[in-house]
């Protein structure tokens, strides 16, 4: 049995096509039905629904063998990639261009930024993603407060929780309705596939096909 574990929503839907490419279909809408393991077209793969952060998670210790996750997901997991094996133990072999957004620095519209970070003030920023928002801010020398939130980020500079937030940004749209301003992109942000390092060595034949199917669909995409 091959697992793959996904994450509802955007991730899920992105994923879909690259899945049939690899002549997977899963046989069962997330959003209708209550289950949480999904079966496929093929008798020996199935589908598990986790959340998002929870992913590599699974993957790593086997409760499943392959996944997608966003690359921001991956850092605050320690899953820094070097040579397409992520330092928590996930080999990392495909980029797969989908669910894309950024990783950026936002505050209210009313503070200057940019003459706080001159002054070496002191700055209190709110995000789900500490370990991305520590680095990128002691890579520029900037001494910051992190507060760590779960939901909501743009209410943290509106109340006074925080001078700034790091979060995913898309279309922005969100930040423009609550009169807050991207003054700083930090990374580009896609999802990634992920595969279990042991499940690479005993299904190596199952999870090769998937990848070069899923290589294939990207290229032909291009």
């Amino acid at each position: 049995m091959l697992t793959l574990a996904l994450s509802k929503g955007r991730i899920f839907d992105e994923t879909m096509p690259l899945l049939k490419a690899a002549g997977i279909e899963v046989l069962e809408d997330p959003e209708k039905s209550r289950k949480l393991i999904l079966p496929t077209n093929h008798a020996n793969v199935r589908v598990v629904l986790v959340r998002a952060s929870d992913v590599p998670t699974y993957v790593q210790y086997g409760g499943a063998d392959l996944g997608v996750t966003g690359l921001d997901t991956l850092i605050e997991h320690g899953g820094g990639v070097a040579g397409g094996v992520a330092t928590a133990g996930l080999y990392q072999p495909l980029d797969l261009q989908i669910a894309k957004c950024r990783m950026s620095v936002a505050v209210r519209s009313d503070f200057d930024y940019a003459a706080m970070v001159k002054q070496g003030a002191r700055l209190k920023v709110a995000t789900k993603y500490t370990t991305i928002a520590r680095d990128f801010f002691a890579t520029k020398g900037v001494h910051v407060d992190l507060v760590k939130l779960y939901g909501s980020m743009e209410l943290a500079p509106l109340t006074g929780l925080a001078d700034a937030i790091v979060d995913l940004v898309s279309t922005g749209n969100t930040l423009k309705a609550n009169h807050l301003v991207e003054v700083e992109r930090i990374m580009d942000i896609s999802s990634r596939l992920v595969v279990n390092q042991a499940a690479l060595k005993m299904k190596q034949a199952d999870i090769r096909r998937i990848i070069d199917a899923f290589s294939a669909a990207l290229s032909a995409g291009k």
